[in-house]
């Protein structure tokens, strides 16, 4: 069996992504070491995401640790990856899927609905925060970053009335005490790859490539495909005001995809159902472009300031 070496962020969510990584390959018999990188995302705590704008800013440190050969994968949240990774790299396989909706915390309230009148929520997603101007123009959204547990935290000592986390670190954690609802697709539609792992190698890595095989699932590749194929077709990223939600219905992959304008005064939304992952996403990703979807981005970022590639 091999030795194999991961390369991987250093919050606890994901160092439990990777070992969890880890756990499944050694019970294939592989010796299995996991390398700490801390990445510029890691290093930049004190702005919105939305504000950095920096491409791979979760990845750009583990993969060139992949080029310099000191790791042998990178355990990556697939929403952090490039929708175009350089060529020297490959996404040898998706394992299956956790639950890819966000997840309303809050300490006194049930339900988004059920917060009163400009009640402060957190969150440094455009993306949500969009869907919640769309839905409650009231909300005084503000900013929130840090772990999971700091986040959790925050919401506890009352900085906070509520906070919008993606349900899977929560699940993946154990964090679920102050989770109070499954904010629905139709809400809030989540981000592309939300909820799935990626595991990078360098291309043509054949021998690693054969050892991962078997973690790969073929309804998360074909879902993450399929809402990474919109992203890509739209020019956003993770940090851009983009959802996408695909599903498999009746060996049909369901795509509903939303592009907002940030204050939610506009909401642009298209489903349809295909066969094919990145035919289907191109052909909603172009729809949204038609409707108008472009104008939303223009004016978010300005034509001179080019868009984060980081779903």
């Amino acid at each position: 069996m091999a030795r194999l070496r991961i390369g991987t962020r250093g919050s606890q969510l994901a160092l439990w992504q990777a070992n969890h990584v880890a756990e499944l390959l050694r019970e294939r018999g592989h010796q299995i070491e996991i390398e700490i990188i801390k990445t510029t995302g890691d290093k930049i705590t004190d702005v919105a995401l939305a504000k950095v704008g920096t491409k791979g800013m979760f990845t750009k440190e583990i993969e060139d640790a992949l080029t310099e050969n000191r790791v042998d994968l990178a355990v990556h949240s697939l929403k952090d990856l490039p929708t175009q990774l350089s060529p020297e790299f490959e996404i040898a396989a998706i394992p299956e899927r956790e639950d890819s909706r966000d997840a309303f915390c809050s300490v006194h309230f049930n339900f988004i609905d059920q917060l009163p009148q400009k009640a402060r929520i957190g969150t440094s997603s455009l993306r949500r925060q969009a869907q919640l101007k769309a839905i409650r123009p009231d909300l005084d959204i503000q900013p929130l970053r840090g772990n999971v547990d700091t986040r959790l935290r925050k919401l506890e000592e009352n900085e906070y009335d509520a906070i919008i986390l993606a349900a899977a670190g929560l699940n993946r954690l154990g964090k679920l005490t102050l989770v109070k609802e499954i904010v629905s697709p139709e809400v809030m539609c989540p981000a592309a790859g939300q909820g799935a792992l990626a595991i990078e190698i360098r291309f043509g890595d054949a021998a690693t490539a054969g050892h991962l095989a078997f973690l790969d699932n073929l309804s998360a590749r074909a879902t993450t495909s399929c809402e990474r194929a919109l992203l890509s077709k739209l020019g956003g990223g993770c940090q851009v005001p983009i959802g996408a939600f695909a599903e498999i219905r009746n060996q049909l992959i369901c795509l509903t995809a939303v592009v907002a304008h940030p204050d939610g005064t506009k909401v642009l939304r298209e489903s349809r159902e295909g066969i094919d992952s990145i035919q289907l996403g191109e052909a909603v990703g172009e729809s949204l472009l038609k409707d108008g979807a472009n104008a939303i981005l223009e004016e978010v970022y300005g034509k001179s300031n080019p868009m984060p590639q980081q779903p």
